[in-house]
């Protein structure tokens, strides 16, 4: 387990942690010296009268020699300086002598700094038995002389040696021994209380910094928000974060960074980012590549492009993994023209900038940009690795381009020297699998050199749901039932296979098998950006929002533009055996359907829609935007779980292969 002190560092203001690193460390004297002087030059001798001065100015490079001086000396200052010097080099041999010596010395024995020195020592010489005798030895005698900074270096030498539980149980004893804990001790508790997940335990002593009358220190709050944050206790690290009276750069990316993996959160977590601008904290490159990624999942492209614009007018020069994550914002926003401008303004790219470059191509349906580039980049010498292929794979198995994306999974190897992994075998399943070559698909997964995942059988079970092969679907919903028993998407998929051939009594065996097993279909979920706000759909829900005015004005203004367009719901798309108005209602409330009409009532003329669903887009609502964009002359960017479809004149991107 990584030390307090390196893992305060990574995680808080530096200047702020070494101060308190070296409270424990080095505690505050009348004389500085720094242990530095034990270690470059040659040791002088003076008269006995000033031994101290000697110490004090030495300048040896042999600590054997600072022993031997040492040896006649009682004052505490000049052992303090030997033991920081044998800490700095973790130097243990010079540390019991030294610690032999303090022994036999009366005036020394029991010095709160030395204690606090010696088992600092061995607590980073990795001797926690020693640093703990010491301390045991202490208390045996005379527990009067264990300062809180003695108790805090015990603490911490159990946590820096893998024992979190010891240091919490240490720090206990103090409070036990009615000694007062300062911020370095509560600091050495929360940190603990990080490690061993203990939320119940941090609470309290959350509980004593408020009843306290003076203010903890920046290092507390930040480890107290750290625990919060790791424990999923949002709330409560809000409440600390607001509460802070100075906050530094990493204590506001701390928040950034969990608000970011929590979809329900993004939206706050671009307002946190506007409030860093507003209070002239600025940002880093890290607070940006942590806030593009979230941009990228929820497709927040107004969001992502006033993160662009920040960079454009920062006075650095942005690093490598910063334009990768704009790149790939941009790609997994629909612009994968922004991207690729982003790209070729690179003055220096990783394979990771060709890599995501690709994806954004494959993502958007553009094969032969995707192909184009792929040959500009073994033309510049830039080997592909097995991300590569994915990319191009997936890409193929999403346009059709079946014979390319057979001949490139056999090209790997032979000419690239990339041997395939299980993700590649995947998507040739697909490739093979969606072009109706069902039987070449189950040859690949029999000949294959690994055994089949559950992403390779899912592959081929949609493939069957699509070309309507029940008897292969059946053997692949039972490799996916045992590998995969609580995917809800596979019982889907094999219910829609049942569903589409009329097999309705296999249609509720599924779905009773998932009532037992309680597994629940994933909700029809969508969601736009409209200025800075996202809202989100339900299938089957937005009542409020069907209720208004205006909704029902632009649907019924809509319905009869689409049926003059000879528009008819395509109800075989229910799966439910049903009568046909019902069919019709529940189509006509499927969620990106709800979330296009509400762009289009909220966002200009001309103005793009983006809408972003959870779960693959179904073929009536595919039909229903394409003539949605031919009569109301918008553009609609539909972003699905599998890719992006751009609808244009009642065309889509996809070329109806999906």
């Amino acid at each position: 387990m990584p030390s307090l002190s390196t893992s305060f560092s990574k995680n808080h203001d530096t200047n702020c942690v070494s101060s308190k690193v070296a409270d424990v460390a080095t505690l505050p004297r009348s004389q500085s010296l720094t242990h530095s002087r034990f270690l470059r030059v040659q040791f002088r001798q003076q008269h006995p009268t000033t031994h101290t001065t000697t110490v004090l100015s030495s300048k040896s490079t042999n600590l054997d020699e600072a022993v031997v001086t040492l040896s006649s000396l009682s004052n505490p200052e000049p052992y303090t300086d030997a033991l920081h010097a044998c800490i700095s080099v973790k130097s243990l041999h010079h540390g019991q002598k030294i610690h032999s010596l303090i022994l036999n010395n009366p005036k020394l024995r029991h010095d709160p700094k030395l204690l606090t020195k010696l088992i600092t020592l061995f607590s980073v010489c990795r001797r926690l038995d020693l640093a703990r005798k010491l301390f045991d030895d202490v208390v045996k005698e005379d527990s009067t002389f264990l300062t809180e900074e003695v108790w805090a270096a015990m603490a911490i030498a159990f946590s820096r040696n893998g024992s979190p539980r010891e240091a919490l149980i240490a720090y206990v004893r103090m409070l036990c021994s009615f000694v007062t804990p300062g911020d370095f001790s509560i600091s050495v508790a929360l940190k603990a209380c990080v490690d061993l997940k203990d939320l119940r335990f941090g609470r309290g002593v959350h509980a004593q910094i408020v009843k306290r009358r003076r203010k903890v220190d920046q290092v507390v709050e930040n480890v107290l928000l750290k625990l919060y944050m790791e424990r999923g206790s949002l709330e409560d690290a809000r409440k600390v974060f607001d509460g802070m009276s100075d906050r530094n750069i990493v204590t506001w990316n701390s928040l950034v960074s969990v608000l970011s993996k929590k979809v329900k959160k993004v939206h706050e977590m671009f307002s946190l980012f506007r409030k860093m601008q507003e209070e002239g904290i600025g940002f880093s490159w890290a607070t940006l590549t942590t806030i593009l990624p979230a941009c990228s999942r929820v497709a927040a492209l107004l969001t992502g492009k006033e993160i662009h614009a920040q960079v454009v007018k920062s006075r650095e020069r942005p690093d490598v993994p910063l334009l990768n994550s704009l790149i790939d914002m941009y790609g997994k926003c629909g612009e994968a023209v922004y991207a690729r401008r982003i790209f070729d303004g690179m003055s220096s790219k990783d394979l990771t900038s060709w890599n995501t470059m690709l994806n954004s191509y494959a993502i958007n349906g553009d094969i032969e940009e995707e192909i184009k580039l792929f040959g500009t980049m073994i033309e510049s010498g830039v080997a592909p690795d097995g991300i590569t292929f994915v990319a191009l794979l997936s890409g193929c198995s999403d346009t059709g381009l079946t014979e390319y994306g057979v001949s490139l999974f056999e090209r790997m190897e032979t000419e690239f020297r990339v041997s395939p992994a299980l993700e590649h075998y995947a998507c040739l399943v697909d490739i093979l699998g969606r072009a109706g070559r069902i039987q070449e698909a189950v040859k690949v997964i029999e000949t294959m050199p690994f055994k089949p995942s559950g992403s390779v059988w899912g592959s081929l079970l949609n493939s069957c749901r699509l070309h309507r092969n029940v008897s292969v679907g059946e053997i692949a919903a039972k490799e996916l039932f045992v590998l995969e028993p609580h995917n809800p998407g596979n019982y889907v998929m094999v219910s829609n296979l049942y569903a589409d051939a009329k097999m309705w009594e296999n249609v509720d065996k599924i779905r009773e098998v998932m009532k037992q097993r309680g597994i629940k279909k994933e909700a029809g979920c969508s969601w736009v950006q409209v200025k800075d706000k996202i809202r989100t759909f339900v299938a089957g829900g937005g009542h409020e929002f069907r209720n208004l005015d205006e909704y029902k004005k632009l649907w019924s203004e809509l319905q009869e533009a689409i049926e003059k367009s000879g528009y008819a719901p395509d109800t075989s798309v229910v799966l439910h055996d049903v009568d046909e108005a019902t069919k019709v209602n529940w189509v006509c409330g499927h969620s990106e359907r709800l979330a296009t009409s509400y762009s289009l009532i909220h966002t200009g003329e001309g103005v793009p829609i983006r809408v972003t669903k959870n779960l693959r887009v179904c073929g009536d609502c595919h039909a229903w935007m394409k003539i949605v964009s031919q009569v109301t002359g918008r553009v609609i960017v539909l972003r699905d779980t599998k890719r992006f479809h751009h609808f244009a004149d009642g065309i889509c991107s996809c070329k109806d292969y999906w």
